[in-house]
């Protein structure tokens, strides 16, 4: 009876791994990452609830001097998610409505700008990194990225391209005073509609299956935030099943955070 128990148990046992064969990987078995950035938070945005509430942790650029600025870097804090500053640039075409208070521009001198970026850094509670508010203008200039780069080093902060700019010189002068830096490689609402939100998400999954094991995307709170937020929290299952959701911070040196939040 005892080798029939036994015998019963190793056949269920190879059950159950044939049929865990048959179904997709977690994220943890292929040690896929994906890392959500959300913009724009700070001025009461459409979205900032349902964002802030989804499942997984995202990582939160918050704009600084906004009515809401200090309450949604908190909240997101408290939430378990990132907080960077969303630090406003001067971009080749736009309104300056758009770029809200404390632009960096390339007009500045360099004490200016210097000034400025931490004003804003200081602005914004929790803050971890810094990525770019439009500023495909200012992150083409190498005088302006050096200057704010240097602040992110002097503070420990990681810093994230939006990649507004084809031709950013930051990989380059980041790589040269050794800031942290990481990419975006799509934005999720570009366009507010739930179809290509949608399908922004299938070309995460395109991403991890070319043999990339991260993918970082960026979407928004405001116009599309709602939108943003409902297609997320439908296709979190989906994702999860091909890899795990991170924060901006887990995909840096673990010493080099330690060392922020001392500060």
């Amino acid at each position: 009876m005892v080798g029939d128990f036994k015998l019963r148990r190793f056949l269920l046992s190879l059950f159950a791994a044939l049929i865990a064969m048959t179904t997709f990987p977690t994220g943890a078995e292929t040690n896929k990452k994906v890392a959500i950035i959300i913009d724009d938070f700070g001025n009461n945005m459409t979205g900032t609830e349902e964002i802030l509430n989804l499942p997984v942790p995202i990582t939160a650029a918050v704009m600084p001097f906004l009515s809401t600025t200090k309450r949604d870097a908190q909240w997101a804090y408290e939430k378990g998610h990132d907080v960077f500053v969303h630090l406003p640039m001067e971009p080749k075409r736009g309104k300056k409505s758009w770029l809200g208070p404390g632009v960096i521009s390339t007009d500045l001198t360099d004490d200016e700008i210097r000034k400025r970026v931490i004003a804003a850094i200081d602005d914004v509670p929790h803050a971890i990194g810094v990525n770019n508010h439009m500023g495909s203008k200012a992150t083409g200039d190498r005088r302006v990225m050096r200057i704010v780069l240097e602040v992110c080093k002097e503070r420990g902060m990681i810093y994230l391209d939006s990649k507004t700019n084809s031709k950013s010189v930051i990989p380059s002068v980041a790589k040269e005073l050794e800031v942290p830096y990481i990419e975006n490689h799509l934005f999720l609402d570009d366009r507010n509609q739930k179809i290509h939100i949608r399908k922004q998400f299938n070309l995460i999954l395109d991403h991890l299956s070319e043999k990339e094991d991260v993918c970082i995307a960026i979407g928004h709170v405001g116009v599309t935030g709602k939108q943003t937020a409902s297609v997320l929290k439908d296709v979190i299952p989906l994702m999860q099943q091909k890899a795990t959701f991170v924060k901006v911070s887990e995909l840096v040196n673990p010493s080099l955070l330690e060392e922020v939040h001392q500060k």
